[in-house]
């Protein structure tokens, strides 16, 4: 069984656990562990707060994932600022803001994507073809 879910969120603070609670309750419904589904739900979290605090060009942003017996693949694309292309450059360029360097011990912000990285697989960030943002793109094997 095949399970995709598609919502466009307001730029609000209340989306998130909204969005969060969605995806954890289809994920329940197709038997995922409780760890695994705290995973996904902290690497989800995570990319919706950056979206809600830096994505100021956008009203809205949207949450895409797709669950089947073996994982989970979400993707959190905003409307942000606009990104300037390198010319020449073939290769998908991490957006500006998503390649600072890594937070120091102890920051209290800046941390958000070493957690996506540190609790899911295939961590992506790009930037969003012909259109202003990003996307963040994670995926979760429900192996663990």
């Amino acid at each position: 069984m095949e399970v995709v879910l598609e919502m466009t969120l307001p730029r609000s603070a209340e989306s998130a656990p909204l969005v969060r609670h969605t995806l954890d309750a289809s994920l329940r419904g197709l038997g995922v562990p409780p760890e695994v589904r705290a995973d996904i739900a902290l690497a989800l979290g995570e990319a919706c707060a950056n979206v809600i605090q830096h994505a100021t060009a956008g009203k809205d942003y949207e949450v895409r994932a797709r669950m089947d017996g073996a994982k989970c693949v979400v993707e959190v694309i905003d409307g942000g600022a606009v990104v300037t292309m390198t010319e020449g450059a073939d290769a998908p360029r991490t957006p500006s803001g998503w390649d600072a360097p890594l937070a120091p011990p102890g920051a209290e912000h800046g941390r958000g994507l070493q957690l996506m990285r540190a609790f899911t697989e295939e961590v992506h960030v790009l930037d969003r073809v012909q259109r202003n943002g990003a996307i963040v793109h994670f995926e979760k094997s429900f192996a663990g």
